[in-house]
């Protein structure tokens, strides 16, 4: 069984692969060396990915490199089954690199474009050739909250919720629609002009506000909040299979 660690920055997600199933997923604010010891208890791992946007836990890995016969640490050196064309793949997060490798796993031979709403937005493109080409970045739905708060003196600190108006008609909810339905147009004119490039161009959207959009976007799109894990177990599966 293969153990997969994703950790982002605000919450780890951690996913149990049965070769290419998905047995269980948890998330944690964080993960350390004593829930590890937890699921090696609970099921018999036998390999294992860490990837991280933050600082990694050098304990976590010492301790993961004991137990398991493989361990693979995600950085700009590990072997990919997509090739990267990005002019610093050093600085290119392990998140988008995984999310990217998974849409490419689950359609094969497409022309992709992964939407990712987390923390921040990241846009993904990958050709039916199956190269990464590279792709944006731009701050997410709380960000962009948390923004207007504290770099103003008097807007408050919004909270989203389901009833989204067009226009607001109190400062709570101007800002409730400028943020979310910016955010809307912003992904809409990035699927309209992929589509104007790639005929053929699937659409995906991850992360943890994937289904907050879904139903508001005007494009077809396939919401998965479990593209990232996938993309780490392929990964993992690969470098597995080139040992």
């Amino acid at each position: 069984m293969n153990l997969i660690i994703e950790q982002g920055n605000t919450t780890a997600k951690i996913a149990i692969f049965d070769r290419w199933d998905m047995v269980n997923m948890l998330v944690y604010k964080e993960f350390d060396v004593r829930k590890a010891e937890a699921l090696f208890k609970q099921y018999p791992l036998i390999n294992g990915i860490y990837s991280t946007v933050k600082a990694p836990d050098c304990q976590l890995m010492d301790s993961l490199k004991k137990q398991l016969e493989y361990f693979l640490m995600l950085d700009s050196h590990t072997a990919l089954p997509l090739r990267i064309c990005y002019e610093t793949p050093q600085t290119l997060g392990s998140d988008r690199i995984a999310a990217a490798t998974g849409a490419n796993y689950l359609r094969p031979g497409r022309n992709v474009l992964v939407i990712d709403a987390g923390t921040a937005i990241t846009y993904e493109v990958i050709e039916a050739t199956g190269v990464y080409i590279g792709g944006n970045i731009s701050p997410g739905m709380e960000t962009r909250f948390k923004a207007l708060h504290q770099f103003t003196d008097k807007l408050p600190c919004v909270e989203v919720c389901d009833n989204v108006p067009l226009w607001g008609t109190s400062t709570e909810t101007a800002i409730l629609a400028g943020v979310v339905n910016g955010m809307v147009y912003e992904m809409d004119g990035y699927i309209d002009e992929m589509q104007k490039k790639y005929s053929d161009v699937f659409v995906f959207l991850t992360g943890g506000h994937s289904f907050y959009f879904e139903r508001r976007l005007k494009n077809t799109i396939f919401a998965d909040a479990n593209l990232v894990m996938v993309g780490l177990n392929r990964i993992l599966e690969y470098n597995v299979e080139k040992q």
